[in-house]
């Protein structure tokens, strides 16, 4: 009785001195997370709903659906080619990810309080983007509508 009662103990200590193999696979599946405690996927696709994006060919209806929304919404701010409030937008789409172009449109607050390369605009411009009540669905025809620029 007395053997197994010493067997027990010295079981449950051994399983609880094996945690380091848990602890390697627990810290290389946590992402990396940048100063601000964005993850590499927000600092590329931005801070709101939507995840990486990926687009297929050009859609014309979209984008001119876009270009309605964009006249109605944006242009207080943005122009293509100048400088306004904001900064202007020919080319974006090389610069940005779709996904993040997005999340810009539909969650501007946070992106503007989180996202560095967003703060960054901040500094240079001086106004922050402030949400226009644009659908998830007007936001894509306004990325499509950027895709023609």
């Amino acid at each position: 009785m007395k053997k197994t009662g010493m067997l027990l103990i010295a079981t449950l200590i051994l399983m609880n001195c094996g945690g380091g193999e848990n602890e390697a696979v627990k810290e290389a599946t946590t992402p990396k997370l940048s100063p601000e405690g964005l993850t590499q996927e927000q600092i590329k696709h931005g801070i709101g709903p939507i995840g990486a994006l990926t687009l297929g060919p050009q859609d014309d209806v979209l984008a001119a659906k876009g270009a309605e929304v964009f006249e109605l919404k944006c242009v207080a701010c943005h122009k293509i080619n100048e400088r306004l409030v904001g900064p202007p937008l020919a080319g974006v789409t090389t610069k940005r990810s779709p996904a993040f172009i997005m999340n810009m449109i539909l969650n501007p607050d946070e992106m503007v309080k989180k996202h560095p390369e967003v703060k960054a605009m901040l500094a240079e411009f001086y106004v922050p983007m402030t949400f226009q009540n644009v659908t998830e669905d007007d936001a894509r025809a306004i990325l499509e509508y950027l895709r023609t620029l």
